[in-house]
């Protein structure tokens, strides 16, 4: 997803986030969303690119798309790290 700017990661981060929060029924606000859109972001174009072959070069569906399932995982990762301890 590099050819996206520094704006436009902010864009998608939020949308991510938001997305994300509400798929896995959490509540956070606008801040954390643009970080677990962005981490999200990072995570699910690392996988997309390495295990499915996509690129959401400057294609800003498929790049809230992956963000948005790499938000995701996130989320329920820290679940389950939030849930042993």
């Amino acid at each position: 997803m590099g050819g996206f700017g520094f704006i436009a990661w902010i864009i998608i981060g939020i949308i991510a986030g938001w997305l994300a929060e509400k798929i896995m029924k959490r509540d956070h606000g606008l801040l954390t969303n643009l970080i677990v859109g962005v981490v999200g972001a990072l995570i699910g174009g690392f996988l997309a690119g390495n295990l499915l072959g996509v690129d959401a070069d400057g294609n800003w569906i498929v790049g809230i798309i992956v963000a948005t399932i790499g938000a995701v995982v996130l989320l329920f990762l820290l679940g389950l790290v939030k849930r042993r301890t």
